[in-house]
Protein backbone atom coordinates (compact mmCIF):
# COMPACT_ATOMS: atom_id res chain seq x y z
CA UNK A 1 0.00 0.00 0.00
CA UNK A 2 1.54 3.32 -1.05
CA UNK A 3 2.50 5.65 1.76
CA UNK A 4 1.38 9.19 2.41
CA UNK A 5 3.12 11.74 0.21
CA UNK A 6 5.74 13.74 2.05
CA UNK A 7 7.31 17.01 1.05
CA UNK A 8 10.94 17.29 0.03
CA UNK A 9 11.87 19.47 3.00
CA UNK A 10 10.42 16.82 5.36
CA UNK A 11 12.63 14.19 3.75
CA UNK A 12 15.67 16.45 4.15
CA UNK A 13 14.87 17.08 7.81
CA UNK A 14 14.43 13.35 8.42
CA UNK A 15 17.67 12.35 6.68
CA UNK A 16 19.64 15.11 8.44
CA UNK A 17 18.24 13.93 11.76
CA UNK A 18 19.38 10.37 11.08
CA UNK A 19 22.84 11.63 10.07
CA UNK A 20 23.36 13.34 13.43
CA UNK A 21 22.31 10.22 15.34
CA UNK A 22 18.58 10.66 16.05
CA UNK A 23 16.53 7.48 16.28
CA UNK A 24 14.13 6.62 13.50
CA UNK A 25 11.17 7.54 15.72
CA UNK A 26 12.61 10.89 16.82
CA UNK A 27 13.70 11.91 13.31
CA UNK A 28 10.26 11.03 11.92
CA UNK A 29 8.53 13.00 14.67
CA UNK A 30 10.57 16.14 13.96
CA UNK A 31 9.96 15.74 10.21
CA UNK A 32 6.22 15.38 11.00
CA UNK A 33 5.45 12.02 9.45
CA UNK A 34 4.82 8.53 10.81
CA UNK A 35 7.30 5.91 11.92
CA UNK A 36 5.85 3.61 9.22
CA UNK A 37 6.74 6.19 6.56
CA UNK A 38 10.26 6.36 8.00
CA UNK A 39 10.54 2.58 7.75
CA UNK A 40 9.47 2.67 4.08
CA UNK A 41 12.03 5.41 3.35
CA UNK A 42 14.87 3.41 4.85
CA UNK A 43 13.69 0.23 3.12
CA UNK A 44 13.65 2.05 -0.24
CA UNK A 45 9.90 1.48 -0.63
CA UNK A 46 8.70 5.07 -0.41
CA UNK A 47 7.87 6.56 -3.80
CA UNK A 48 6.90 10.18 -4.45
CA UNK A 49 3.47 10.81 -6.01
CA UNK A 50 3.75 10.79 -9.79
CA UNK A 51 1.66 12.25 -12.57
CA UNK A 52 0.32 15.15 -10.52
CA UNK A 53 1.08 18.82 -10.44
CA UNK A 54 3.04 19.82 -7.34
CA UNK A 55 0.96 21.32 -4.56
CA UNK A 56 1.05 25.09 -4.28
CA UNK A 57 2.77 25.90 -1.04
CA UNK A 58 1.29 28.45 1.36
CA UNK A 59 3.06 31.80 1.73
CA UNK A 60 5.77 31.65 4.37
CA UNK A 61 4.50 33.79 7.32
CA UNK A 62 8.11 34.33 8.41
CA UNK A 63 9.49 35.19 4.99
CA UNK A 64 12.32 37.68 5.30
CA UNK A 65 12.32 38.02 9.07
CA UNK A 66 13.45 34.40 9.57
CA UNK A 67 16.44 34.69 7.25
CA UNK A 68 17.35 38.28 8.14
CA UNK A 69 16.80 38.30 11.91
CA UNK A 70 15.65 35.11 13.64
CA UNK A 71 18.07 32.58 12.16
CA UNK A 72 21.09 34.88 12.75
CA UNK A 73 19.88 35.27 16.35
CA UNK A 74 19.81 31.48 16.74
CA UNK A 75 23.24 31.19 15.18
CA UNK A 76 24.53 33.72 17.68
CA UNK A 77 22.63 32.26 20.68
CA UNK A 78 21.51 28.66 19.88
CA UNK A 79 19.74 28.34 23.26
CA UNK A 80 17.04 30.88 22.33
CA UNK A 81 13.59 29.28 22.48
CA UNK A 82 10.61 29.69 20.08
CA UNK A 83 8.57 31.59 22.71
CA UNK A 84 11.45 34.05 23.19
CA UNK A 85 11.62 34.66 19.43
CA UNK A 86 7.83 35.02 19.27
CA UNK A 87 7.86 37.64 22.03
CA UNK A 88 10.70 39.42 20.22
CA UNK A 89 8.53 39.65 17.08
CA UNK A 90 5.53 40.93 19.05
CA UNK A 91 7.62 43.66 20.64
CA UNK A 92 9.44 44.76 17.50
CA UNK A 93 6.58 44.34 15.00
CA UNK A 94 3.29 44.85 16.90
CA UNK A 95 0.38 43.17 15.11
CA UNK A 96 2.45 41.96 12.13
CA UNK A 97 3.09 38.37 13.29
CA UNK A 98 0.09 37.44 15.49
CA UNK A 99 -0.22 33.71 14.69
CA UNK A 100 3.28 32.43 14.03
CA UNK A 101 4.14 30.66 17.30
CA UNK A 102 3.42 27.17 15.93
CA UNK A 103 5.37 27.99 12.76
CA UNK A 104 8.27 29.21 14.90
CA UNK A 105 8.19 26.04 17.00
CA UNK A 106 8.39 23.86 13.88
CA UNK A 107 11.03 26.06 12.24
CA UNK A 108 13.25 26.07 15.33
CA UNK A 109 12.81 22.28 15.74
CA UNK A 110 13.94 21.77 12.15
CA UNK A 111 16.84 24.17 12.68
CA UNK A 112 17.93 22.26 15.80
CA UNK A 113 18.05 18.99 13.85
CA UNK A 114 20.92 20.53 11.93
CA UNK A 115 22.50 22.68 14.63
CA UNK A 116 21.62 21.52 18.14
CA UNK A 117 19.69 19.37 20.57
CA UNK A 118 15.98 19.59 21.39
CA UNK A 119 14.95 21.36 24.63
CA UNK A 120 14.03 19.58 27.81
CA UNK A 121 10.41 18.83 28.69
CA UNK A 122 9.31 19.61 32.25
CA UNK A 123 6.14 18.73 34.13
CA UNK A 124 4.37 20.53 36.95
CA UNK A 125 2.50 19.13 39.96
CA UNK A 126 -1.02 20.31 40.86
CA UNK A 127 -2.22 21.64 44.22
CA UNK A 128 -5.37 23.02 45.83
CA UNK A 129 -6.03 26.80 45.55
CA UNK A 130 -4.42 28.70 48.42
CA UNK A 131 -3.00 25.52 49.87
CA UNK A 132 0.77 25.64 49.62
CA UNK A 133 3.64 28.03 49.04
CA UNK A 134 7.19 26.84 48.42
CA UNK A 135 10.59 28.43 49.04
CA UNK A 136 14.05 27.41 47.93
CA UNK A 137 17.39 28.82 46.82
CA UNK A 138 18.97 28.23 43.43
CA UNK A 139 21.93 29.44 41.38
CA UNK A 140 22.50 30.22 37.72
CA UNK A 141 25.00 27.51 36.87
CA UNK A 142 27.01 28.14 33.72
CA UNK A 143 26.15 31.85 33.72
CA UNK A 144 28.53 34.45 35.11
CA UNK A 145 26.83 37.68 36.16
CA UNK A 146 29.16 40.66 36.58
CA UNK A 147 28.71 44.06 38.19
CA UNK A 148 30.86 46.65 36.44
CA UNK A 149 32.92 43.82 35.02
CA UNK A 150 33.52 42.03 38.33
CA UNK A 151 32.03 38.57 39.10
CA UNK A 152 28.91 38.84 41.23
CA UNK A 153 28.59 35.91 43.65
CA UNK A 154 24.97 35.32 44.60
CA UNK A 155 22.04 32.95 44.91
CA UNK A 156 18.43 33.48 43.91
CA UNK A 157 15.65 33.04 46.46
CA UNK A 158 12.65 31.54 44.66
CA UNK A 159 9.07 31.45 45.98
CA UNK A 160 6.15 29.81 44.20
CA UNK A 161 2.46 29.20 44.88
CA UNK A 162 1.62 25.56 44.26
CA UNK A 163 -1.78 26.01 42.59
CA UNK A 164 -1.54 29.19 40.51
CA UNK A 165 2.18 28.94 39.81
CA UNK A 166 2.69 32.62 40.73
CA UNK A 167 6.39 33.25 41.39
CA UNK A 168 8.73 35.67 43.09
CA UNK A 169 12.54 35.81 42.96
CA UNK A 170 15.21 38.01 44.48
CA UNK A 171 18.98 38.21 44.66
CA UNK A 172 20.59 36.78 47.81
CA UNK A 173 24.19 37.52 48.78
CA UNK A 174 25.98 35.63 51.52
CA UNK A 175 24.64 32.12 50.97
CA UNK A 176 21.63 30.24 52.33
CA UNK A 177 20.63 31.25 55.83
CA UNK A 178 17.54 31.72 57.94
CA UNK A 179 17.90 35.50 57.52
CA UNK A 180 17.91 35.11 53.73
CA UNK A 181 14.90 32.77 53.88
CA UNK A 182 13.02 35.13 56.20
CA UNK A 183 13.73 38.20 54.08
CA UNK A 184 12.84 36.48 50.82
CA UNK A 185 9.66 34.88 52.17
CA UNK A 186 8.33 38.10 53.71
CA UNK A 187 9.04 40.05 50.53
CA UNK A 188 7.30 37.35 48.49
CA UNK A 189 4.19 37.38 50.70
CA UNK A 190 4.06 41.16 50.43
CA UNK A 191 4.43 41.04 46.64
CA UNK A 192 1.62 38.49 46.17
CA UNK A 193 -0.60 40.21 48.77
CA UNK A 194 -1.67 36.91 50.25
CA UNK A 195 -0.63 34.04 52.50
CA UNK A 196 -1.08 30.29 51.77
CA UNK A 197 -2.28 27.81 54.36
CA UNK A 198 1.07 26.02 54.41
CA UNK A 199 4.64 26.93 53.57
CA UNK A 200 7.26 24.34 52.65
CA UNK A 201 11.00 24.64 52.35
CA UNK A 202 13.91 22.22 52.47
CA UNK A 203 15.36 20.76 55.68
CA UNK A 204 17.14 24.10 56.40
CA UNK A 205 20.39 22.16 56.57
CA UNK A 206 22.30 25.04 54.95
CA UNK A 207 20.81 27.43 57.50
CA UNK A 208 21.87 25.03 60.26
CA UNK A 209 25.46 25.08 59.03
CA UNK A 210 25.50 28.86 58.65
CA UNK A 211 24.23 29.29 62.21
CA UNK A 212 26.99 27.16 63.67
CA UNK A 213 24.99 23.95 63.82
CA UNK A 214 22.19 25.37 65.98
CA UNK A 215 19.57 23.33 64.19
CA UNK A 216 16.90 23.44 66.86
CA UNK A 217 17.11 27.24 67.16
CA UNK A 218 16.74 27.65 63.38
CA UNK A 219 13.75 25.30 63.36
CA UNK A 220 12.06 27.30 66.11
CA UNK A 221 12.69 30.58 64.28
CA UNK A 222 11.23 29.12 61.10
CA UNK A 223 8.15 27.84 62.97
CA UNK A 224 7.66 31.23 64.64
CA UNK A 225 7.99 33.05 61.31
CA UNK A 226 5.29 30.88 59.73
CA UNK A 227 3.03 31.17 62.78
CA UNK A 228 3.32 34.96 62.63
CA UNK A 229 1.75 34.80 59.16
CA UNK A 230 -0.68 32.06 60.26
CA UNK A 231 0.88 29.53 57.92
CA UNK A 232 1.50 25.90 58.84
CA UNK A 233 5.28 25.37 58.68
CA UNK A 234 6.39 22.23 56.81
CA UNK A 235 9.78 21.07 55.64
CA UNK A 236 11.25 18.24 53.61
CA UNK A 237 13.04 15.23 55.00
CA UNK A 238 16.79 15.62 54.71
CA UNK A 239 18.27 14.25 51.51
CA UNK A 240 14.90 13.83 49.75
CA UNK A 241 14.87 16.75 47.30
CA UNK A 242 11.89 15.52 45.26
CA UNK A 243 9.59 16.26 48.22
CA UNK A 244 9.97 19.92 47.24
CA UNK A 245 9.38 19.15 43.57
CA UNK A 246 6.85 21.95 43.10
CA UNK A 247 9.69 24.45 43.50
CA UNK A 248 12.67 22.34 42.35
CA UNK A 249 11.17 21.74 38.91
CA UNK A 250 10.08 25.38 38.30
CA UNK A 251 13.66 26.43 39.12
CA UNK A 252 14.39 25.28 35.58
CA UNK A 253 11.65 27.46 34.10
CA UNK A 254 12.78 30.48 36.12
CA UNK A 255 16.45 30.09 35.24
CA UNK A 256 15.58 29.49 31.59
CA UNK A 257 13.52 32.69 31.55
CA UNK A 258 16.35 34.67 33.14
CA UNK A 259 18.88 33.16 30.74
CA UNK A 260 16.73 33.94 27.71
CA UNK A 261 16.26 37.52 28.92
CA UNK A 262 20.04 37.84 29.33
CA UNK A 263 20.65 36.42 25.86
CA UNK A 264 18.25 38.91 24.29
CA UNK A 265 19.82 41.69 26.36
CA UNK A 266 23.18 40.76 24.86
CA UNK A 267 25.19 41.28 28.06
CA UNK A 268 25.57 39.63 31.47
CA UNK A 269 27.10 42.77 32.98
CA UNK A 270 25.13 45.27 35.09
CA UNK A 271 25.88 48.67 36.57
CA UNK A 272 24.67 47.57 40.01
CA UNK A 273 22.68 44.87 41.82
CA UNK A 274 19.48 46.94 41.59
CA UNK A 275 19.66 46.93 37.80
CA UNK A 276 20.16 43.15 37.86
CA UNK A 277 17.21 42.70 40.25
CA UNK A 278 15.04 44.82 37.94
CA UNK A 279 15.87 42.46 35.07
CA UNK A 280 14.93 39.44 37.23
CA UNK A 281 11.66 41.17 38.19
CA UNK A 282 10.84 41.67 34.50
CA UNK A 283 11.67 38.04 33.70
CA UNK A 284 9.47 36.75 36.54
CA UNK A 285 6.65 39.09 35.51
CA UNK A 286 6.71 37.41 32.11
CA UNK A 287 6.31 34.00 33.75
CA UNK A 288 3.43 35.21 35.90
CA UNK A 289 1.34 36.32 32.91
CA UNK A 290 1.73 33.09 30.93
Amino acid sequence: MPGKTIKSYQLRVYMNGRKIGLTQVDAASIAEFSERTAQRIEAGEHQPKRGQQPERSKPDPLKGVWEDELEPMLQQQPRLKPMTLFEYLQQKYPGKYPNVLRTLQRRVAHWRVLHGASPEVMFELRHEPGGMGFSDFTELKGIEITINGKPFEHLIYHYRLGYSGWQYAQIIQGGESFVALSEGLQNALSACEGVPKQHRTDSLSAAYRNSGGKGQAVTQLYDQLCQHYRMQPTRNNRGIAHENGSIESPHGHLKNRIEQTLLLRGSFDFANASEYQAMIDAAVAGLNVQ
